[in-house]
């Protein structure tokens, strides 16, 4: 299980003020889904032809052959609040139980040239440095949670100013919803139709209890599914990855299910009435319509920055620019790798990604090693100055780095890509000391 406990309030926030209806929603769009749908679902159904639709405003269908054409390609910042019960989809949790951060984001890259859309998830529990925030734990989504305590509400702008950043990539617009939100929006269709590869059972975390196959799932189900925490029954869907995978799935299905020609067509008004109230967005109806366009029967891709081996529980240690308090409180941390992540966008117009987080070439790293040879060969190969010292090696592996060297773990780290090595302090002044299987 990978969790964190709330965050401290940002060290810039002022006093929280309630929002308005009309800052809660940004503005009243006729057209509000959640996540990537705004513009792979709703509307392109718009695009395909609104005046099927029962329930639009004809205000609205009188723009529908008026509507900007997208020419160049643009990048729209999905973000999902974890928040329980928010005011609105900007806010952060109304009973003070926690939540509030940016536990789904994703980029929908809308390219009208090559007529493609490409969601781009970006890992949640990124480290990244935030060296003008007061806040223990420096992770990507954490933005999302320093902006919301901001008047006025800042929660997507910081979000998409750290998104920019990671990425390299200029992001136009962004849309914001909830929980809640998500599932009225699989029910106001009806459900959606996915294909379960394993048995999957979480009862204490996010409650999903689905065997393998083809099946319709309710909103309640279909959030139970991209949420699960800890899966005792197989290896699918036990990590943030595969959960990523899971949430585009689910995407796809429901822009699937808003462009049948049949009866479930008709069910866009009703997810429209759904979601006036569960969604923010910065776009007006003009660029939506635009957007809808665009992705108008588009090839769908979807691209995960990062693997389950990028994953490592690090223990609290001080952590020199990271925060304002230059001390981190240990969590599980992605430790991403800016170059692989430029590379894998370079196509998609990244400048270069960046995390604040850098790390020595292996080379300059001297390891005293424990555990079995297959490992320590490993370390050699990666070009680690790696002494054995004998078995001993443990599960999960540990990494003890010299005090003030952290830099030093996380490379280790990300080499072995256990997925939930441990890194910490040791005692050793001039070495990594590693035990590992």
């Amino acid at each position: 299980m990978r969790s964190d406990k709330q965050s401290p309030m940002a060290s810039k926030k002022k006093e929280k003020k309630p929002l308005t209806r009309k800052q809660r929603r940004r503005r009243a769009l006729y057209i509000g889904v959640p996540i990537a749908a705004i513009v792979i679902g709703v509307g392109v159904g718009f695009a395909m032809g609104g005046s099927l639709v029962q329930g639009i405003p004809s205000a609205l269908l009188s723009t529908l052959t008026h509507h900007d054409t997208l020419t160049q390609p643009e990048n729209i910042l999905l973000i999902g609040n974890n928040a329980r019960n928010p005011a609105g989809p900007l806010d952060l949790s109304s009973d003070g139980e926690g939540g509030g951060q940016a536990d789904i984001m994703m980029i929908a890259h809308i390219d009208p040239i090559k007529h493609q859309v490409v969601l781009i998830s970006l890992p949640r529990d990124a480290m990244f440095a935030m060296p003008q925030y007061n806040n223990p734990i420096p992770k990507l989504k954490t933005f999302f949670f320093i902006g919301a305590q901001l008047q006025p509400n800042q929660a997507a702008q910081l979000t998409v100013q750290a998104a920019e950043k990671f990425t390299g990539m200029q992001i136009s617009h962004w849309i914001v919803t909830d929980f809640q939100g998500f599932s009225d929006a699989i029910n106001a269709v009806g459900g959606v139709r996915i294909y379960v590869p394993a048995r999957i059972t979480d009862p204490l975390h996010s409650g999903a209890n689905f065997y393998p196959g083809w099946q319709t799932i309710n909103g309640q189900e279909a959030l139970a599914y991209i949420r699960v925490r800890q899966n005792t029954a197989s290896d699918v869907a036990v990590n943030d990855y595969q959960r990523d995978d899971d949430q585009a799935q689910v995407l796809l299905a429901l822009k699937n299910k808003l462009l049948d020609t049949g009866n479930d067509f008709m069910n866009l008004g009703k997810l429209i009435s759904a979601w006036n109230k569960d969604v923010a967005t910065d776009m007006n109806d003009s660029q939506l319509l635009a957007a809808a366009r665009a992705a108008r029967g588009a090839k769908m891709i979807h691209i995960n920055l990062g693997t389950v081996g990028d994953s490592m529980d690090v223990a609290s240690a001080p952590a020199p620019g990271l925060n304002q308090e230059n001390y981190i409180t240990g969590a599980f941390y992605d430790i991403i790798d800016p170059a692989k992540v430029t590379k894998k966008l370079k196509p998609y117009g990244s400048t270069g990604a960046w995390t604040g987080i850098t790390l020595p070439p292996p080379s300059q790293i001297p390891v005293q090693f424990y555990g079995s040879q297959a490992t320590f060969q490993e370390l050699q190969q990666a070009g680690y100055q790696v002494t054995y010292m004998g078995s001993g090696g443990t599960y999960p592996a540990e990494i003890d780095y010299p005090a003030g060297d952290m830099a030093w773990g996380l490379q280790v780290g990300r080499t072995l890509a256990t997925g939930n090595s441990l890194v910490q302090p040791g005692s050793n002044s001039s070495a990594v000391v590693v035990y590992a299987p």
